[in-house]
This record gives C-alpha cells, sequence and structure tokens, in this order.
C-alpha cells in the first residue's frame, strides 16, 4: 500500500499482500489527538517520521483530499513493517476546525450551533471507541507539553459509551473467524495509550553550549536532561489524574486503556533547531551512515527477509557522543520511543500491564490483515457507515446510546441546565404571586410576562429556550387546571365569574360535578329594572344573551303587570320549516348603498321600485325641515311643494322594511340595525310598545304615578300641535289659507291677526285649534332610580302644583343623548349613568297623526342606527304610548358595549325627528 485512504475504502478494497508477510500478525497503530496551527504540526506528519518515508504532505491533507477521502479516519498499510497506521481526524484538528465553523456561519442560532458541536463530539466518541476496539496501541498527540485534563473527561465518556455498546458490538461479531476472548470483549486487546507532547521551544537541552562541570569526570553518574524529566513528571501526573478518576484500574482488563508500569508512555518531541539547514544536513548524515553490523555480502532467502525486518525495526538513530552531551543521558527519538512497544506486539509477547497483589493477565490476539479486515469491516458497518442492510437495526441502537455522552461531554449544557432550573421554581412563584383563584387570559399574559422577566434574569445557557419552553407549559398547566376563568363577558362588559364551563343545553340543569361544570353564565352583577309600561320593578341579573336582556326579562314583568295591556307588536320572523337558519354574516353596507336582498324567482314589488326611485337625500333620517316643521306643530300643507310627509290626497308614502317580503326560512340572528340586509327579521323582537290607557289617563298635575321616580321628575312635557280646521264663517279666508307656503308660528308665539293685529285671521278661531300632547324622554339607572329629561342636560325638576310648563320642542329638535350621568350619585367615584328606557307619548284625541320613527346611533358616524322591526308607525289617537327601548345592543361584530368614564357621551344617541305630527283630514262630507 503506497498511499494513505480513507478507511472505508480500505475495508471493502482487496489488498494484495506479499506472500512473505501474509501469514503474520499485524500491529494496528492509532494515532488521536489535537493539532496546533503552526505548519508541520498535523498528526498525519508523524507517519513520515515513523516510516521513513515521505507519505504525507508537510502540511497534512489537502483539502480536496480531505473531501474525497470519505471518513474520519486515514488509513496506511506498512507491509514490510507490519504495522497499520489508523489516523482519526475530527473537530480537533485546526483542519476541520475550520470547515466546521464556515459550516455553522449562516446566522443559525445559539441553541443549534451548540447542539451541532456536542453532535460532533458525539461522533468522535464513537470513532474513538472504534479505534480502541481494534488498535493495540494508541498514540495521544498533543500541540503543547502540558496535560490536558479534558481527556480524562473524554476517556470517562467513552468507557461509558463502551459499557452500553457492548452487547450490540458482541452481536456484530459473533459470526466473525475470531477467538473467543475477542468476541467476549470486542477487541484483540486491552490497547496500550502513549502520548506524545510538542516542545513549545521553553525547554531545551543546552549541554552542547556549556562545558563539562566536572571536568570531564567520566566517573560521575549521568544526569537526565530536562527534556526526559519533563517526561517523567508528565508520566506521573497523567498516571496519578487517570488512577484518582478511575479510568486506570489494578486489572487492565476492565478499563478502556492501560498504560505500561515499567515502560515510558509520554514522549517529548524537542522543538525546532536554531539552524533549520543544519538540522536537515544531521538528519541526513545519520541515515545516509553506516551502520557497524553492516556488510557488504548479499544475503538472499529467508536470512535476507530477517535482516530486512530487522533493519526496519531497529533504524538508525542520532545518538551524540559523551563530549557534546554534558554529562546527560542520552534522549532517544521518538521511533525508538514508539518501537519498543510495537516489538511486544509482533513478537506475541503482549502488555502485562496489570498491577496490585493479585494481577489478572489480560487477553492477547495477533491477528493477520485478514482477519483483522473482517472485524473491522462489520465494526465499521455498525459504528460509522452504516451501509449494510443487514448491520443497519445494530447500528440505529448504537446511535441511540449516544445519549449517555450528554453527562460526561456536555459540561456548559449541564452548568446551564442546574442555572435554568434554579431559575425556575422562581419564575413559578412570580407568576402564582398574587393571582386570584381563577383569572382571565390578560392576567394569564401579564403574570406570564413577569415570570420569564424573572426567570431572564437567571437563567444562562444553551437550556435558556428549553426551560423557556417549559415555564410556558408550566404556567398554561396551572391555569388551565381548574383556575380559567370564562372568558365571556356579558352585555354591560363583565365577566363570568364562574371558572371556564360549559353552558346546559335547552332542557339540561346546571351540574357542578360535571368537569367542566355545566353553568350559565353569571357575573354577579344585579341591577333593577322596570317592565314594558313601567309600573312594576324587579331585579334582574346581569345578561349575557341578547334575548335575555331585551326579550326573557320583560315577558316576565309581563306576566305579572302588563300582560293584559294593549299593544303594537312589531313584526317578528315567521319560520315556515321546522328547522330555520339563521342568516349568514354579511358586511355591513349602509341603508343608502345597500341594494334590495330578493327572494329567489321574486320580481320587485311596486313599493320597492318606487324606493328605489327616491332620492337617497331625501330619507326620513335627513328630512330634518320636515321634522323640525312638524315639531313646531306647523301643517305639513304649510311647506308648499317641499311637503312630501303629509297626508293630502295624490302622495303615496315611502315604502318601508314593514311593506317588503320578509324571510320566512333566514332569520336575522340578532338586532336589526341599518347594516342589515333587507328582508330579515329576529326570532324575537328588542322594542316593546305598550298603551297604558286613554289620554285622560294622564294628569299632568300629578305625572306618572310609577315607582322609581326622583321625585318632581315623572313630569311629561307639553307639546302644543296647531291643527287646521274649518268652520262656516271662514269660507272667505279659503283663498288665502290655501293660496301658497304660509307659515305657522311655533307655539307660545303670538298668531298673527290676533289681539289688534293688522289681519282679522285670529278673530274667528275656535278653541280646538291646538291640541296638547305630552311627551316624556324617561332614563333609568342600574340602581332602578327613574326621572324624565327636558334636553340632553336638563333633568324635569317640578316643585309646585301645575306639572311641567317647559315645552317639549327642545327635546324633539335635538339628539338626545342615550346615555346620561345620574342625578343622584352613590358615594364612590365610579360614575353612575342613566340609560334612555322609555319614551311616552300621550296622545290626544283630536285630528292629529303622530308618527313614531325611533332611531339610536351607537358610535361616530359611520355606524350602524338601529331601529325597530317597523318604522313610520303612526300611534292611534287618545292614547298614553310607552316605547320601551332595548337593554343592550347588539351587531354582528358583537356586543356594543356602555361607555366608559373616559368615553364621550355624544357618540351614543338617539336622533332628532323621533316624533312627528301630520294633521288628520276629516271625512269628506257625503
Amino acid at each position: 500500500m503506497a498511499l494513505p485512504m480513507s478507511l472505508g475504502l480500505l475495508l471493502e478494497s482487496e489488498v494484495i499482500e506479499d506472500p512473505l508477510y501474509k501469514d503474520e500478525g499485524l500491529c494496528v497503530l492509532g494515532i488521536i489527538g489535537k493539532t496546533a496551527m503552526q505548519p508541520g504540526s498535523p498528526k498525519e506528519f508523524l507517519i513520515n517520521t515513523l516510516a521513513d518515508k515521505h507519505i504525507y504532505h508537510l502540511f497534512g491533507l489537502d483539502e480536496t483530499d480531505n473531501q474525497n477521502s470519505g471518513g474520519l479516519i486515514q488509513a496506511y498499510y506498512s507491509q514490510e513493517n507490519r504495522v497499520l497506521y489508523l489516523v482519526l481526524t475530527s473537530v480537533c484538528d485546526n483542519r476541520q476546525l475550520l470547515r466546521a465553523c464556515e459550516s455553522l456561519s449562516a446566522g443559525i442560532g445559539h441553541s443549534e450551533a451548540h447542539e451541532s458541536w456536542k453532535g460532533a463530539d458525539k461522533q468522535h466518541c464513537l470513532a474513538l471507541l472504534y479505534l480502541f476496539s481494534l488498535c493495540h496501541v494508541l498514540l495521544l498527540v498533543h500541540p503543547t507539553c502540558c496535560f490536558d485534563v479534558t481527556y480524562d473527561r473524554l476517556f470517562r465518556a467513552v468507557d461509558a459509551l463502551r459499557q452500553k455498546t457492548l452487547p450490540l458490538l458482541r452481536a456484530a461479531i459473533k459470526d466473525s473467524n475470531i477467538s473467543k476472548e475477542w468476541k467476549v470483549n470486542c477487541r484483540p486487546c486491552p490497547p496500550r495509550l502513549l502520548f506524545v507532547f510538542q516542545m513549545n521551544g521553553t525547554l531545551r537541552s543546552c549541554g552542547g553550549t556549556g562545558s563539562d562541570p566536572s571536568g570531564g569526570n567520566a566517573d560521575k553518574p549521568k544526569k537526565p536532561s530536562p527534556r526526559r524529566r519533563l517526561q517523567h513528571a508528565l508520566e506521573d501526573q497523567v498516571y496519578r489524574i487517570f488512577r484518582k478518576s478511575r479510568v486506570l484500574t489494578n486489572q487492565s482488563s476492565n478499563c478502556l486503556f492501560t498504560v505500561p508500569a515499567n515502560q515510558a508512555f509520554v514522549y517529548v518531541v524537542p522543538g525546532p533547531e536554531e539552524d533549520p539547514v543544519a538540522a536537515v544536513l544531521g538528519q541526513l548524515r545519520s541515515n545516509c551512515a553506516l551502520r557497524e553490523n553492516d556488510t557488504n555480502t548479499a544475503v538472499s532467502g529467508p536470512r535476507r527477509y530477517q535482516q530486512m525486518r530487522h533493519s526496519a525495526r531497529h533504524p538508525s538513530f542520532n545518538v551524540e557522543s559523551s563530549s557534546l552531551s554534558g554529562g546527560q543521558l542520552v534522549d532517544c527519538s521518538l521511533k525508538e520511543f514508539l518501537w519498543q512497544h510495537v516489538e511486544l506486539v509482533l513478537t506475541k509477547k503482549g502488555f502485562d500491564d496489570s498491577v496490585g497483589r493479585n494481577p489478572q493477565p489480560s487477553h492477547f490476539e495477533l491477528p493477520t490483515y485478514s482477519k483483522w479486515a473482517q472485524v473491522a469491516y462489520r465494526l465499521h458497518q455498525v459504528m460509522i457507515a452504516n451501509t449494510d442492510e443487514e448491520s443497519a437495526e445494530l447500528s440505529v441502537e448504537v446511535q441511540s446510546q449516544l445519549k449517555v455522552l450528554e453527562g460526561f461531554l456536555d459540561a456548559d449544557a449541564k452548568f446551564s441546565e442546574n442555572r435554568c432550573q434554579k431559575a425556575l421554581p422562581l419564575a413559578h412563584s412570580t407568576y402564582q404571586s398574587n393571582l386570584p383563584h381563577n383569572y382571565t387570559t390578560t392576567v394569564h399574559k401579564n403574570q406570564l410576562t413577569q415570570a420569564l422577566r424573572v426567570y431572564s434574569q437567571h437563567a444562562r445557557g444553551v437550556a435558556f429556550q428549553r426551560y423557556a419552553l417549559q415555564l410556558h407549559e408550566d404556567c398554561y398547566k396551572f391555569w388551565s387546571n381548574g383556575h380559567q376563568l370564562c372568558e365571556e363577558r356579558s352585555l354591560t362588559d363583565q365577566h363570568c365569574v364562574h371558572k371556564f364551563h360549559l353552558l346546559p343545553r335547552p332542557g339540561e340543569k346546571p351540574e357542578m360535578d360535571h368537569n367542566p361544570p355545566i353553568l350559565n353564565h353569571n357575573s354577579r352583577g344585579r341591577s333593577t329594572g322596570s317592565c314594558n309600561c313601567g309600573r312594576k320593578q324587579a331585579p334582574r341579573e346581569d345578561p349575557f344573551a341578547i334575548q335575555a336582556a331585551n326579550y326573557d326579562f320583560y315577558q316576565m314583568l309581563e306576566e305579572k303587570c302588563c300582560g293584559m295591556l294593549e299593544r303594537i307588536d312589531f313584526p317578528v320572523f315567521q319560520p315556515s320549516t321546522p328547522d330555520p337558519a339563521p342568516a349568514c354574516e354579511e358586511a355591513p353596507r349602509s341603508p343608502e348603498v345597500a341594494a334590495p336582498v330578493l327572494s329567489s324567482g321574486s320580481e320587485p314589488s311596486e313599493a320597492e321600485k318606487l324606493k328605489e326611485s327616491i332620492p337617497a337625500s331625501h330619507t326620513p333620517g335627513e328630512s330634518t325641515s320636515l321634522s323640525l316643521a312638524l315639531s313646531l306643530g306647523q301643517s305639513t300643507d304649510s311647506l308648499g311643494p317641499y311637503g312630501d310627509g303629509g297626508g293630502g290626497e295624490g302622495q303615496e308614502k315611502r315604502p318601508g322594511l314593514v311593506n317588503r317580503q320578509a324571510s320566512t326560512v333566514e332569520y336575522l340572528p340578532g338586532m336589526l340595525h341599518s347594516g342589515c340586509p333587507k328582508g330579515l327579521l329576529p326570532k324575537f323582537s328588542s322594542w316593546s310598545l305598550v298603551k297604558l290607557g286613554p289620554a285622560k289617563a294622564y294628569n299632568p298635575h300629578t305625572g306618572l304615578e310609577q315607582p322609581g321616580f326622583l321625585p318632581g321628575s315623572s313630569f311629561l312635557l307639553p307639546w302644543d300641535v296647531v291643527i287646521r280646521s274649518r268652520s262656516e264663517d271662514e269660507v272667505g279666508l279659503n283663498e288665502t289659507l290655501d293660496g301658497g307656503p304660509s307659515s305657522w308660528p311655533a307655539p307660545n308665539k303670538a298668531l298673527v291677526g290676533k289681539r289688534g293685529s293688522a289681519g282679522g285671521l285670529g278673530r274667528g278661531r275656535r278653541r280646538d285649534d291646538v291640541a296638547r300632547a305630552f311627551v316624556g324622554f324617561e332614563y333609568e339607572d342600574s340602581r332602578g332610580r327613574r326621572f324624565l329629561s327636558s334636553g340632553p342636560d336638563k333633568v324635569v325638576k317640578v316643585l309646585g302644583p301645575g306639572g311641567a310648563k317647559e315645552p317639549a320642542t327642545r327635546a324633539l329638535n335635538t339628539d338626545m343623548p342615550l346615555y346620561i350621568p345620574s342625578p343622584a350619585q352613590g358615594r364612590g367615584l365610579k360614575h353612575h349613568y342613566a340609560q334612555l328606557a322609555r319614551l311616552y307619548i300621550v296622545v290626544p284625541d283630536a285630528h292629529l297623526e303622530i308618527t313614531l320613527n325611533p332611531q339610536v346611533q351607537l358610535g361616530s358616524p359611520p355606524c350602524s342606527v338601529f331601529h325597530p322591526e317597523q318604522t313610520e308607525l303612526v300611534l292611534p289617537p287618545d292614547g298614553l304610548w310607552v316605547l320601551r327601548f332595548p337593554y343592550s345592543y347588539v351587531t354582528d361584530r358583537g356586543p356594543c358595549y356602555p361607555p366608559k368614564d373616559n368615553q364621550p357621551l355624544a357618540n351614543y344617541k338617539v336622533l332628532r325627528g323621533i316624533l312627528r305630527a301630520n294633521t288628520a283630514s276629516p271625512l269628506p262630507p257625503q
């Protein structure tokens, strides 16, 4: 074998052996260790010295050779010397280290880089175990003259790995043609480990520069050189360290390796000479000098073979004369140091390195190359290559045993583990501090953030991320294990106080013992509310569903109070199938741009065509001039051609939602507002309109006699509406009244022609020209305290008899707020808001039409505007009507919560134009 090659290629190829050496034993020499960054320091270069040949380059393997070698172990077989050299390269060598650093410079994280390094260390240990299982002698090369104590930890890791994988290695070589001892111990003998240290130039022999201090006295005993004294000191240090750590024991068969008891096992390579030319000439002179036992006669046959073998195993050494040694013992060369151990192997004497009182001899076997290659190939497939299908299962099991190395090799990870394990209880304590028994996701995240901050202050190292994830999992398990609060919020923006639970199905009873428990939502919030008509109050739970808030509570009170009252029912969904489905959610659209939704196969009705033909600027919400005129008591006829809401003949009313064909298959899952699809109705109405009695049921001197009203705040506001009527003596004024757009004055203002005015129009007016209605906006807070309001910032307060004097004009012509601060605030700093709950309308018994059109806006535009299922509702005359507003408002995006303390109340309002008055034309004479 002239050139070195990868061990895998050597085992797969057929080596043609010389017939003279074929049946002789083979000594396997392994070279491991580290290399320095200086040129000529790689471990492979030592083979050039040992074999006296230029086998490896001066600077080690080329990059191309190393990449094409395909393995970490290089082999060179010297048949004439019967020595097989195995050189292990790893990340401890400078070339492999640089290549590994280049592969890790791609910006990977700290944990990923650490895992990559630890993976390389584990593979290095597995390759070391492979060499310890096949070699007779191992040479550990170190670039300095100081022993690296990390080798102790490395060898203990390899020994632990050997004990774990020994049954697997036995199974791999059980069919090999080797001795029983080799099969049991999985190695030809306990290998002997030798140490080679490199001199760094600080210690050199200086005997050639000084004179003999004894004056040439040959009888004085010679002292060892400084290099030999260093070798003896290193031997004592290495042996003491390995014995103390139990790497070396008395019985060599139980150890990973042995060291000789009576031979040198440490060699220090001398530093470079000061004159490199003289060093080369001296080496050349020593190699070319004839030995004393050399003869000029040619020898043939077996004697020639023995002579060649002797000359190869006993090379000439550069032995200095005694005159140059200065009285010191002569140091041997590296080859002489190594060959005394190799000779023991080739002569089949073996190693007797056991010590103690009863030393037991260890097994020893000197195999031929064919036997050794057979065993080496099987172990190579199991431990390194993993390309054979038959040994694939054993290879996987061997790789799984590498976890035993973590406790030996990963010291920084072990430190990081200890630090993170100490920081984890501190983080847990921080998370659980000041926690209620049940808490929400927001509290959980806040506490977890505090715990992670404490954890990051104490945790260090590569295990930081793994234990941070464990902290996440532990905190989540603690929270979800009986401490998770129900995340549902009520319609008043209060959390449910129960822990995580399930809602009962229809007809199912609550069950506390179930895991998770089956309960209804409860925020422990209670308030006092009134019924639809306002005559009865009762406590109510904080609602979580819109039906419970706007329908169920009032239905419960209706059975006790206002169930027999006359009412106007708003249209709701009427199913035509036994299992109706809710309508699919659509994006909110403004009523001006929302296209009408028609059922499949139907044609647009005449009302829809008429509605589409009406311009968008004439919507009821924007006809401010019309509502203003009517609220002031003026007739719609007085507006001339601009009065499109009058009851005159030839004018057709604008169709509303009621005129449309409502769906009987899909219902609206919520409340009706401006962004809902047309043609859909909810299952229940959130509004209520009941009649308390005739108009005379309200006494303006006593006010509303209902519970909960603050003193003096239960009086409705008067609303004087001018009615147009004709008498027999007013026939001559027809042309004046009908001739053009004459304006009618507002209440409390003098009429033209009255009390000595220029015109005589007021002299013949009758008393029933003005009809008085009453209007009241009732607000109610959570404690059941009620009051009427006469404006956005004013509460009705009547102290004396006679009722309220302020007219309702201001309240009707402005946007009334939906929420106002309650005038009866408590002692706390928190504001209590009162919500618009009802609208009272006293319709007189007169030729008067009062149209009801409530519109509630929650938020700044553009936003949804809530309205009942029927708009433009004309109230019948002679009645005291009560419109109950919804308790809560919900859109398809979720509930509209009441305003907080820092939110403006002006965005929550009832749009003006809620009431309009029109004169009803009398029946024509027959």
